[in-house]
């Protein structure tokens, strides 16, 4: 009995500091907005925006640029989808709304993935003394782009020139999609032939996006995806050190920074040969990159390179589409290959349901069936340890502070009567991998970003604001607990009597599709464990006292 408490003591405890390191991170105060001067969008004005890189015979981007300095404007872009500003200093896109998407502090207003609170740019160029690069000022023919119905496709085009090279730099936006293409088209207008690279990049500040307080728990950084290398996060601590290990150079794969729910990639062609890079800017600024060759260009001659923008949400199966292994992104944890399968049937749930509320509850169902035979063996077990809890309270007051020849007593009434004290310990152990992975899915998953449930409850991936859900599941716990055979020892029975309390107040920060699942989890386990004992209890003759 003292080792099935010792080990459910432990198991909890392990629960609970997982529990409350979560609570920790979720209360914890939010970053503040960065101030006004530091939140605008980076700009070629500051030297530390140079994040073009070095290699050896082709200078920074940033070299030799004679272009005066010149006032920039910004032109607004608005589809369906996105709102965009895109700065004439560079053609750097600077600012980018997602109109289908909602802000995590107020439902009134949209998410704004790039900028103003945080210096965040989609930025290009290219390589080479005296080019066109994110710091050159280029010539837009508007300052306000509009997608009309009836067109699914809208064109910005901003020109630069330098040295008898006439540069085009084209950002196309597409209906019903968060792909923007970004394309360098190059006139050489010299007498010689010209040979340069493009770079793409994406510039973000090292801080996390504030507001919700789940972000602090989330990776935001860079990644880099290679078919031969897979998926590898490249964390901003990492970039500032120079202890980077991702693959240089490769002919397939992509980049991405990455925050919670929302991801910008940018994704070159597959088979074209490229070359990633990072760097660590002044003022907290970080860069990753691709490099990709544009080759030579003979007089006269125009060629064009085009690298594609994924910048929306973390949709698993629209990035599917998008880009081989983009939905990795989506960061489950060391429990991916619990969680994956548990979203995937959750969304098929969705499918069938179209509440993924319901879908949380049917998923429950589900997974109490498939472990039925499991929970049905421990809860045998704990029935019957509930019978012969007189006896053990009996056993403790006889041999007083004898532990060896009170333990002994135990596991001989144990192996008389047919009891495995360690049977009960079975559901929590199988339900905690299952609870941590289906957090996980509530945590990552954009999909149940403010879906609703029923009445109150509005988003699933929040707490519950009415505290309704909380505190029925602590109620269920108690019940739970009261079914549960009595501790003989007092101290052991004080800490599962206050158990339902502390993960109680602790689910009340957690979401609230999560706390329905382990609400309706355990009524299942409350009908199933009074179904059984009430069987077990109708045969007096198991707990009877053998003379």
């Amino acid at each position: 009995m003292d080792t099935q408490r010792l080990i459910l003591f432990v198991v909890f405890s392990f629960s609970l500091l997982l529990l409350w390191e979560a609570w920790q991170k979720e209360t914890r105060p939010p970053v503040p907005p960065a101030s006004t001067a530091q939140s605008a969008v980076p700009t070629p004005n500051a030297r530390t925006d140079t994040a073009t890189p070095v290699r050896p015979g082709v200078p920074s981007a940033a070299a030799g640029v004679d272009t005066p300095a010149g006032p920039s404007e910004r032109i607004r872009v608005r589809t369906d989808m996105v709102l965009a500003e895109i700065d004439t200093r560079g053609g750097d896109l600077g600012y980018l709304e997602l109109l289908q998407q909602k802000d995590s502090r107020e439902d009134s207003k949209n998410i704004v993935l790039f900028g103003p609170e945080h210096r965040y740019a989609a930025q290009s160029g290219l390589i080479g003394t005296g080019l066109p690069n994110h710091r050159t000022v280029f010539r837009a023919q508007g300052k306000e782009f509009t997608l009309e119905p009836g067109r699914d496709v809208l064109e910005v085009r901003l020109d630069a020139a330098a040295q008898g090279v006439k540069v085009t730099k084209i950002l196309t936006f597409h209906r019903a999609s968060y792909r923007i293409d970004v394309a360098e088209e190059i006139t050489n207008g010299t007498s010689t032939p010209l040979s340069t690279d493009a770079y793409f990049q994406l510039t973000r500040d090292g801080k996390s996006p504030g507001g919700d307080p789940y972000m602090t728990q989330t990776y935001t950084g860079a990644a880099v995806y290679t078919e031969r290398d897979k998926f590898q996060k490249v964390t901003f601590e990492d970039i500032g050190k120079g202890k980077v290990a991702y693959p240089k150079t490769a002919d397939n794969g992509w980049i991405a920074m990455i925050q919670h729910y929302f991801v910008a990639a940018l994704l070159p062609p597959d088979k074209a040969q490229r070359e990633f890079y990072t760097r660590k800017l002044e003022g907290d600024l970080y860069s990753i990159g691709v490099i990709v060759p544009v080759g030579p260009i003979a007089p006269g001659a125009t060629a064009r390179v085009e690298v594609p923008l994924y910048a929306g949400p973390q949709d698993q199966d629209h990035l599917q589409q998008v880009a081989p292994g983009l939905q990795l992104v989506v960061d489950y944890g060391w429990l991916t290959v619990i969680a994956a399968p548990l979203f995937w049937v959750l969304k098929l749930f969705h499918g069938w349901l179209a509440n993924w509320g319901l879908a949380i509850i049917l998923l429950t169902v589900v997974i109490k069936l498939i472990f039925f035979p499991l929970s049905a063996a421990s809860y045998k077990s704990m029935a019957k340890m509930k019978l012969v809890t007189p006896r053990l309270m009996k056993l403790r007051e006889q041999y007083g502070d004898d532990k060896v020849k009170m333990n002994q007593a135990m596991m001989d009434l144990y192996k008389t009567e047919k009891i495995n004290p360690l049977g009960g310990c079975l559901p929590i152990l199988v339900q905690i991998p299952v609870f941590i992975s289906l957090y996980w899915v509530l945590f990552e998953s954009v999909e149940l970003r403010h879906a609703p449930f029923y009445l109150w409850i509005k988003d699933l991936s929040a707490p519950d604001p009415w505290y309704v859900l909380p505190t029925l599941m602590m109620v269920s716990m108690i019940v739970q607990t009261k079914m549960n055979p009595t501790p003989p020892d007092p101290v052991q029975a004080k800490v599962m009597m206050i158990m339902p309390l502390v993960f109680g107040v602790m689910f009340y920060f957690f979401p609230s599709g999560l706390v329905l699942y382990w609400f309706v989890n355990n009524i299942l386990s409350i009908l199933q464990q009074w179904q059984i004992t009430r069987l077990i209890g109708g045969d007096k003759g198991a707990a009877a006292p053998k003379r």
